[in-house]
């Protein structure tokens, strides 16, 4: 869910900011944004997803709450939550940053899919109930 809801919200930002351009320039960009998303997850965060499918997989029943990363995740988390806000504060246009944004969102929410993918089928192998 965390990665969904970092991809709606980055999404979003970034559509609002698109916004300052015309329609064919914004979808442009929208069409640019997606495809270095997915040529991005595909060579990077596919391998981030399925390690943390991985561990979440081999946690207990009863886990800590925050055991779905590791604490390198949580650099990294802590890292990339820097730059956006560093940006989103800095004088740059907004507009300027609505390509970047949009890329991760949609990064985040390919991310995201694969999770839920993955705890659909859990849940379909032990007869509908709850992982």
């Amino acid at each position: 869910m965390l990665w969904t809801l970092a991809g709606v919200l980055l999404c979003t930002r970034a559509t609002i900011w698109l916004n300052a351009f015309p329609l064919a320039a914004e979808v442009a960009l929208e069409a640019v944004s997606i495809g270095i998303a997915v040529a991005t997850y595909s060579f990077m965060f596919f391998k981030v997803v399925q390690k943390n499918i991985d561990r979440i997989g081999r946690l207990p029943e009863r886990a800590c709450l925050f055991a779905f990363t590791s604490w390198q995740g949580y650099l990294m988390i802590g890292l990339m939550m820097t730059i956006g806000i560093t940006l989103r504060n800095s004088s740059l246009p907004k507009y300027y940053l609505s390509v970047p944004y949009d890329t991760m969102g949609v990064i985040l929410l390919i991310g995201s899919l694969k999770f839920f993918q993955k705890f659909l089928w859990v849940a379909l192998q032990r007869g509908g109930s709850s992982p």
